[in-house]
């Protein structure tokens, strides 16, 4: 359970936070391991070139191989960490931002319809997508993308719904 800053969070009297999460870490993608490669591949160029004497051309671009690939890898890293799903007693929230910030909320009350899909990989590792539908409304309102332990927070919304609609494996 995440226990950082919550002041994007605006809790009512009686609301408690019941589940939050963010996205599981493959949402980072292949960007993070590519980063990684990329960062750690110009380090060892940076270095061996310097060790052999070579021009110091190659020193530098080893160098910028090097901070390109941590820069991917750091901004991979604030844009998952910037993630947060959260279900409380009374809403659903959404955060999403780094410099600016996006936060989606909605009414329990407003939810007809909730939808747990996951991949074949994303049961696996364990991630998922947990889309709500509101009344009125037949496209999605909120999807709550890459989402680690899906089946719980399905879980947690239905019971919050006052409903037994969670998966069979949670039950």
């Amino acid at each position: 359970m995440y226990s950082g800053s919550r002041e994007w969070l605006h809790l009512g009297e009686d609301e408690s936070v019941v589940f939050e999460s963010r996205p599981h870490p493959v949402a980072m993608g292949w960007g993070l391991p590519a980063g990684l490669l990329g960062g750690l591949g110009g380090l060892v160029l940076a270095g061996w070139a310097t060790a052999e004497g070579w021009t110091l051309a190659l020193t530098i671009l080893g160098l910028l191989a090097a901070l390109v690939g941590f820069t991917v890898v750091g901004v991979r890293y604030l844009l998952w960490t910037n993630t947060r799903y959260v279900i409380t007693t009374a809403e659903l929230y959404e955060k999403r931002g780094v410099f600016s910030r996006d936060v989606t909320q909605f009414r329990l009350d407003r939810i007809q319809n909730t939808s747990l899909r996951q991949s074949a990989v994303g049961r696996l590792l364990g991630y998922g997508e947990l889309t709500v539908y509101t009344a009125g409304s037949g496209d999605p309102e909120l999807t709550f993308e890459r989402l680690a332990r899906p089946a719980r927070a399905s879980a947690v919304l239905s019971e919050q719904l006052g409903g037994d609609r969670a998966p069979a494996d949670e039950r």
